[in-house]
């Protein structure tokens, strides 16, 4: 037993908000743990159940958590290892509001939350981490006609992960008051200003404090305070500061943390500095207006093209919002993998909608890097479609209705502002639009046999993700690539020499490997020369040592330094290498509107040139 609780404690070890914890008080959490194996489709709690006692952590396999709107089942989010859920019953008195179920068969750790909250009052890192995994893993659940929010999170109104990366709109004409002046002359003030607040300075015009509707409630109405008191003795202090580009998410957080109702916004954002504003849970409400959910409805009301491109420039620009934040990659991965994909998902309903009914049961499925979930950037499009097996003398006119839908949708996308894939990998190619029994032969040669056929392997096939359709349909095609790499070799040679066979990032001498010729002479190519190596190292990996359900570069090597603890330092340090040549790429591509293929180094600093170069040198690492 004690072997067990060892093992659990250094599981959780790697983990926040686990890491900020002793040895001791990881033993103690790890006694009292619960252990649930969940098989397949298991549901370990769902919408409405009464609160457990317990929150979640992910051991091993994958949990989704879904909730029901408009008759339809969504994913918030997929969890995998380490990934911590199931935190509602922190916050909140009210039944659950998502359904957690594994996608595959599961382990998972439950904590008691007796437990573990007297460590979440002591450490304030752990409270932080909390409160952010909260503002963080709310995805479209917001398309609800309430606009409540279907998650384990304590925001109950219109609130997204969205948020996260929007600068807050607030009030920057505060009413500012002398401490001295009389409470009943700034209630006349504040009626007169048609505001609900006031904020007290000193005598250097620095915030001491807020005077709000709820105070003259609380202290002048009940005859606490006579009327004619000075404004300082009924006011709220201290007054909590905040600075003058605060996102939406990190102002309601702090709202929350601190139990108030008013930030004073401050030019260095301390209490020693000059008033800039004030926000009011108001201004967090006007500014939700903008969230996933609000973006999720709109793109399920689209009818044209036109529609869906409006909602992807809005996406663009909070992508572009979020990175001047330093808003970590991963998560701003997760908004626009979920973004796009709703969007693809209307794309092929409006098509759909066109054409009728499909005759048969199908599945549209991203591959490459919208599958990977790391398009931050308009690039192009890349899909296939499987539809069912049908009778012999159906088969061409089945056929013929998913290339004709696969066309209608690829022509929708285009004109969003993805753009047709140069190598015809789409689902309107003829050779992508075929019957499983089809795909299966497909894959079957492709990893038995690679290299040998007249369709050669790419490795973007092996990175898939279901869009749209039946579940059991990605299933199979899932399983068939895992069973065929079971001790397969010769197609991890393949895979292996593809990969190596990328020029290199560096030369010989540490210098950057940039074009010799052509319109993009001199700049280096960080897709092809640095990201696309650890996307197909991450890729080979994963499949190597079968992991299910991970997709993400990112993620990707994260699993595999718990699954390969010999080499976890390697991975760890690629999935940081990953994160940094994403940023300098979208930085690039926002800022000339382009893929960000090709970097200009001319235009970077010194620091970033060796802070790029460092980023690159994992990657000989994980070539050996």
């Amino acid at each position: 037993m004690n072997t067990i609780i060892s093992n659990i404690a250094h599981f959780l070890k790697e983990h926040e908000p686990f890491t900020y914890l002793t040895s001791d008080e990881l033993n103690s959490i790890a006694s009292n743990i619960g252990i649930i194996n969940l098989e397949k489709n298991k549901t370990l709690f769902q919408m409405e159940d009464a609160l457990h006692d317990t929150f979640y952590v992910v051991a091993s396999g994958v949990i989704n958590l879904t909730f029901i709107a408009d008759g339809e089942e969504i994913i918030l989010n997929k969890c995998y290892a380490g990934d911590v859920f199931g935190l509602r019953p922190f916050f909140a008195k009210n039944n659950y509001m998502m359904t957690a179920k594994s996608r595959e068969d599961s382990i998972v750790y439950a904590i008691p939350i007796a437990i573990f909250k007297p460590f979440v009052s002591q450490n304030s890192s752990i409270l932080d981490f909390l409160l952010e995994n909260f503002a963080t893993n709310t995805r479209s659940s917001l398309d609800q006609e309430n606009g409540t929010t279907a998650s384990d999170g304590i925001y109950s109104n219109k609130t997204g992960e969205i948020q996260y990366f929007q600068s807050l709109s607030y009030n920057k004409t505060p009413l500012k008051i002398s401490q001295k002046q009389l409470a009943k002359d700034v209630a006349q003030l504040m009626s007169d200003n048609l505001i609900d607040s006031a904020i007290i300075v000193d005598d250097n015009h620095f915030p001491i404090g807020i005077a709000t509707d709820t105070d003259f409630r609380s202290k002048i109405a009940n005859g606490r305070f006579p009327l004619n008191s000075e404004i300082y003795k009924i006011m709220s202090s201290p007054v909590f500061t905040v600075p003058e580009n605060i996102s939406v998410a990190e102002a309601q957080l702090l709202l929350l943390k601190y139990n108030v109702s008013h930030l004073c916004v401050t030019k260095d954002g301390s209490d020693k500095s000059s008033i800039s504003g004030i926000i009011s849970e108001h201004d967090i409400v006007v500014a939700q207006s903008n969230n996933p959910g609000v973006l999720i409805k709109q793109i399920k009301k689209a009818l044209t093209p036109k529609e869906l491109k409006q909602v992807r420039e809005k996406l663009t620009e909070l992508v572009q919002s979020s990175i001047s934040k330093n808003i970590p990659i991963p998560h701003i991965f997760n908004i626009t993998g979920e973004i796009n994909f709703a969007i693809i998902k209307r794309a092929i309903e409006i098509a759909i909608l066109d054409l009728g009914s499909p005759p048969a049961r199908f599945c549209w499925i991203s591959i490459g890097s919208q599958a990977r979930k790391e398009q931050l950037l308009l690039t192009d499009q890349d899909s296939i479609l499987v539809f069912e097996d049908v009778a012999q003398e159906k088969y061409r006119d089945v056929k013929d209705y998913f290339v004709k839908l696969a066309k209608r949708a690829t022509t929708i996308l285009e004109k969003t502002g993805f753009y047709y894939c140069p190598n015809n990998h789409m689902a309107s190619n003829l050779i992508w639009c075929k019957s499983l029994t089809e795909w299966i032969k497909q894959y079957d040669n492709w990893m038995k046999t690679p290299g040998e056929k007249s369709n050669e392997i790419g490795s973007i096939f092996f990175d898939i993700e279901m869009v749209i359709g039946e579940n059991k349909i990605e299933d199979t095609i899932v399983e068939t690539i895992i069973s065929n790499s079971k001790n397969n070799t010769l197609f991890f040679d393949y895979l292996g020499n593809n990969a190596l066979h990328k020029e290199p990032s560096l030369t010989f001498f540490k210098k950057f490997n940039v074009e010799e010729e052509g319109q993009h002479k001199g700049k280096f190519d960080i897709k092809n020369k640095a990201i696309m190596p650890l996307v197909d190292g991450a890729r080979l990996f994963a499949l190597s040592m079968q992991l299910k359900g991970v997709n993400n570069t990112y993620l990707r090597f994260k699993q595999l330094a718990i699954v390969d603890p010999k080499f976890a330092e390697i991975y760890l340090n690629c999935a940081e290498s990953f994160l940094i040549l994403t940023n300098f790429r979208t930085l690039e591509g926002l800022k000339n509107d382009t893929s960000g293929e090709f970097i200009n180094l001319e235009e970077l600093t010194k620091i970033d040139k060796e802070k790029l170069k460092n980023a690159l040198l994992p990657m000989k690492e994980l070539e050996n």
